[in-house]
């Protein structure tokens, strides 16, 4: 059975039991126990590899049970191992079964055990999760709230990154673990990672990530696992990135942020009525404090990044004032921001999603300019994918790569229709030093035909609404005190 097969199989399921109670975010969560038991299985039996689950919690010991001993059984199984001080103990923190009807039970786990979930060569888990929140998005009509990356975008950058076995890989925004998967397949195919010791680090020590959501993070580290990556703990931690610099520094950063509002949070005043306050980060290291997350994990990765940084951003943080202005000043500035990739609309969930691919390399401090000139590749100008239809394929993207070229032979690369040089100079003369480049002719202006679809147009409108609304929202919370203030003193 192909991917798109099982995730709506499993949809399918979490429809039904949607309609006994049982969330959608609770079934994700099930769903993530009883097919890491299941795939744990299957790996120890392909790899001849001893299994971190303790024999009497094993997936062979659910197969055969039903009705009442299977409902306490599994009970039973997740609290014991949401106990252990070791990696199975983080993989099922908190742990508990949120499946109340032992029938339910019992065909949920016939489902899982009548599929080879190991036999596919995708990011099995992180596909469904990620396919159900497409399918969750469409039912409540609010959008999945994570904007997950494609696989073959992920592997594309990781090719031209191409970090090596002795690097350290870092996501700060690892989601599934696309980003980290991705890089560990690249780099354990080097001829550097033939040698066990550096296998063996590349294994246990060279990646590393964070996410703020816990379902995430438990769903990253189960991947990660029977990917056989990680140690004695998990390589992927439940943390906000952006709280403050723990002192962590990695060769290679690989990260798509989450985009969306700027950050805020309610809470109860004086008056008992209930207020919003915008959250900002304030760190040293940060050059603005701002409560734009883009622009906020964008100062994190710079402060983070030993050599090479590869971070999806959209584009407001090409072309935003003020805070964005700065950054981008200090992006030119202090590192070698050398390749930024355009990339199209509809390869995200989250229809009209403009984004943009920032490479960069740091640089030690002087008082020169350390980037020479941006090179911009252009993938969006008369370029149209969907999901469905015309999803992104690692070939749409051969070109960029070739364009891109390896790090010694940057100075070589050559300037095509979709491929241009803009030299730091030319950059800095932009108003507010605007990096929103193109130069494509828009086939749509003139030809009906290639007009975006009504969804996309209505997604970019809202879209643009609600960036309006946010900024109202914040003029409206600066006037508000002096307004009170004035009402005071009358």
């Amino acid at each position: 059975m192909n991917e798109q097969a099982l995730v709506a199989k499993v949809w399918n399921y979490a429809h039904v039991l949607r309609e006994e109670g049982v969330s959608y975010g609770d079934y994700l969560g099930q769903i993530s126990f009883l097919l890491f038991l299941k795939m744990d299985e299957e790996r120890t039996a392909a790899l001849n590899e001893p299994s971190a689950i303790p024999t009497d919690c094993r997936w062979e010991t659910l197969r055969g049970l039903s009705g009442a001993k299977l409902e306490t059984h599994y009970k039973e199984v997740l609290a014991k191992l949401s106990k252990r001080d070791d990696i199975v103990g983080t993989l099922f923190l908190k742990a508990e079964s949120k499946i109340a009807d032992p029938a339910r039970l019992q065909r949920l786990v016939a489902l899982i055990d009548a599929e080879t979930w190991m036999g596919l060569n995708v990011d099995v888990k992180g596909t469904i999760y990620e396919g159900l929140l497409e399918r969750n998005a469409g039912e409540v009509r609010s959008g999945a709230g994570q904007y997950f990356t494609p696989r073959p975008l992920i592997d594309a950058i990781v090719e031209v990154m191409d970090p090596q076995p002795d690097e350290t890989v870092h996501d700060p925004a690892a989601g599934t673990g696309g980003f980290l998967l991705s890089a560990y397949d690249h780099m354990r195919q080097q001829p550097a990672a033939t040698d066990r010791a550096i296998a063996r680090q590349l294994r246990e020590t060279k990646l590393s990530g964070n996410d703020i959501v816990p379902e995430v993070v438990r769903l990253c580290a189960m991947n990660l696992y029977l990917h056989g990556i990680g140690g004695d703990q998990s390589p992927v931690r439940h943390a906000d990135a952006l709280t403050a610099d723990n002192g962590g520094r990695y060769d290679v950063i690989l990260s798509n942020p989450p985009f969306g509002k700027r950050q805020s949070f309610k809470f109860v005043n004086a008056e008992g009525a209930i207020e919003t306050e915008q959250q900002t980060y304030v760190r040293e290291d940060f050059t603005v404090t701002t409560g734009n997350k883009q622009l906020n994990f964008l100062q994190h990765i710079m402060t983070i990044t030993k050599s090479a940084a590869a971070v999806v951003l959209p584009d407001n943080v090409l072309f935003e004032g003020g805070a964005g202005e700065t950054l981008r000043r200090k992006l030119l500035r202090d590192f070698n921001f050398h390749t930024l990739l355009r990339l199209p609309t509809g390869i995200f969930y989250s229809q009209g999603v403009k984004a943009n691919v920032l490479f960069f390399d740091a640089a030690p401090a002087s008082e020169r300019v350390e980037t020479e000139a941006l090179w911009v590749y252009d993938l969006r100008t008369n370029k149209r994918f969907t999901l469905r239809e015309r999803p992104l394929k690692r070939a749409d993207l051969d070109d960029f790569v070739a364009c891109y070229g390896q790090q010694q032979q940057r100075h070589r690369r050559t300037e095509n229709e979709r491929f241009r040089r803009f030299p730091y100079e030319e950059l800095a003369k932009r108003d507010k030093l605007n990096l929103d480049i193109f130069w494509l002719k828009d086939a749509s202006a003139t030809d009906p035909d290639s007009l975006p679809q009504p969804d996309e147009v209505a997604a970019e409108i809202i879209a643009s609404l609600e960036l309006a609304l946010d900024k109202f929202r914040s003029v409206a919370a600066r006037l508000t005190p002096s307004l009170s203030g004035s009402s005071t003193s009358q």
